[in-house]
């Protein structure tokens, strides 16, 4: 895959990638966990939401179509982008392949109800078709949301043919998404795979090395999604 494919026709094939972003703080009383839900609402508001979604297709090389978003009462955000790789002009309206390339975005600020704990989680999905990659966004978005724990899966679907009618069903090289990230920004965290890449499948998770005592519990549990 290191050289150019020629293709017949349109790149069919479509790169999803999606990222649980969870930031976990102390907040043993009820004053402290309601300002830690204050900041976050203020701090991932939707407007917010959408610009750092406008700099993610920017990392990629996408169009923004169109922008949609919402904020709850009493807490969280959501926001949808539609992209293209390309625009196409038509009667003043920007066009694309809007049902297979998106960027959407839905936040869940929460509380231990017995104290303690108090957790932000981001759920973050991009994708693309055509030549466009969303793994060349993981770094800008760990550096927006500065995440204690991260959980990334990446899966290409379909197939595209080359010149000669092959059916293409992988465009580029990856062996683990970990490859997509600074090692500067691996040294913080400690990280795991689990990958299938004879089905196109790729998993990893990230944990922060340096936390809270006594949030060590609470945030392990969420890294190995309950199974301790």
């Amino acid at each position: 895959m290191g050289q150019a494919i020629e293709l017949y026709g349109f790149n069919n094939l479509t790169k999803s990638l999606s990222l649980n972003l969870y930031d976990v703080a102390y907040a043993e009383t009820e004053r402290e966990q309601r300002d830690y839900i204050a900041r976050i609402n203020g701090r991932y508001s939707a407007g917010r939401l959408a610009d750092i979604l406008h700099g993610l297709a920017d990392m990629i090389g996408a169009q923004v179509l169109n922008v949609s978003r919402q904020d709850y009462q009493p807490q969280g955000a959501s926001v949808t982008v539609l992209i293209a790789e390309e625009p196409v002009e038509a009667g003043g309206i920007l066009l694309g392949h809007l049902d297979k390339s998106h960027i959407t975005v839905h936040t869940y600020p929460e509380c231990h109800p017995g104290g303690g704990a108090a957790t932000f989680r981001a759920d973050i999905d991009v994708s693309t078709c055509g030549e466009i990659s969303p793994l060349h966004a993981i770094d800008y978005l760990i550096g927006r949301f500065e995440p204690d724990i991260v959980t990334m899966d990446y899966r290409v679907r379909g197939f595209t043919r080359d010149a000669g009618g092959a059916k293409l069903f992988m465009d580029h090289e990856i062996a683990s998404i970990r490859d997509f990230i600074r090692p500067e920004l691996l040294l913080k965290y400690d990280a795991a795979d689990v990958n299938n890449e004879r089905l196109n499948l790729f998993h990893t998770r990230l944990l922060i090395k340096e936390m809270h005592p006594r949030l060590r519990r609470e945030m392990t549990e969420i890294y190995h999604g309950g199974a301790m």
